[in-house]
């Protein structure tokens, strides 16, 4: 048999749970999964290998209708860029979600040449006939080569879609070293761990106004010892990340190094500082600094 590989891009609006699919199709935590929307912020690639197949799945920010920063352009950029180096393109919306017509998404969609995928997740959320009128909403406004409704937090219907997935890729050798899992480093994980912890532990506007680097990552022998900056746009958004006596930036820590011990499969030193970078999520020079494409 002849071997099959190709990226298979996933996108949609902002939680409709593309990370979580993403998480469930590769076999590992890859995308950090939140409540709150723009969670992904980064185009992530999972590779999911076997002996007959490479699938290189590529997991987008969701698409912001109307960008209110240069941060969300960049976010809808790698959308788009997603049509140019897919060979199966995968568009996933919800039981819930509400779409205009004039959504600039669907133009691109209409005029796509490769396999086209809808997914509609959340299935077990409504009834079965409620299911069907979706099914018949979506493909009276777009030609879908394959139509899956699933539970992705259920893990309802997700190995048959890779099965139809690998039909539709073309002949080709693998694009990655067959061991290889993701395309990103280990760096880039802890600070979305990190960011995860802010996420989940601030609420309001905070978690939106901050972006994690990690200055330092060293291995040793029985440790490894981390040291990363959370940038935030303003002085009060620091003051409000670190807390009274550094008790919230305390429990932050506490937080995120056990997430990375668990993702590092090793003991962790965490050491987390914040400094302001005013206005970041519209200044180009930050955005690429925090590797955002422009």
């Amino acid at each position: 048999m002849a071997h099959k590989a190709g990226f298979v891009n996933i996108i949609g609006r902002p939680n409709v749970g593309k990370s979580t699919l993403a998480n469930i199709l590769v076999g590992e935590r890859l995308s950090i999964i939140t409540h709150k929307p723009q969670t992904t912020r980064h185009r992530i690639f999972g590779i999911v290998n076997s002996e007959d197949f490479q699938i290189v799945f590529s997991d987008t920010p969701g698409f912001v209708k109307n960008p209110s920063y240069k941060m969300h352009e960049t976010m809808n950029s790698s959308v788009h860029e997603t049509f140019d180096d897919a060979d199966v393109m995968v568009f996933m919306t919800d039981t819930q979600e509400k779409f205009d017509q004039e959504e600039v998404i669907f133009e691109r969609l209409k005029n796509v040449k490769i396999p086209l995928f809808l997914i509609i997740n959340k299935v077990d959320l409504v009834q079965p006939i409620d299911i069907l009128k979706l099914i018949q909403k979506w493909t009276a406004r777009l030609t879908f080569t394959e139509v899956f409704p699933i539970s992705a937090m259920k893990e309802h219907n997700t190995t048959e879609l890779v099965d139809y997935i690998v039909k539709y890729l073309p002949e080709s050798p693998p694009y990655y070293p067959k061991d290889q899992l993701t395309d990103r480093s280990e760096r880039f994980f802890v600070s979305e761990i990190i960011r995860e912890g802010i996420l989940q532990l601030y609420s309001q506007e905070i978690p939106y106004h901050c972006e994690v680097i990690v200055d330092m990552f060293k291995e040793e022998k029985d440790i490894v010892k981390i040291w990363a900056t959370i940038y935030v746009g303003r002085d009060t958004h620091k003051s409000i990340l670190i807390g009274k006596g550094g008790s919230a930036i305390k429990r932050l820590g506490t937080e995120a190094r056990k997430g990375i011990e668990r993702f590092l499969a090793n003991k962790v030193f965490l050491n987390l500082n914040v400094k302001v970078s005013d206005n970041w999520r519209d200044d180009a020079d930050s955005l690429k600094r925090f590797g955002y494409q422009n």
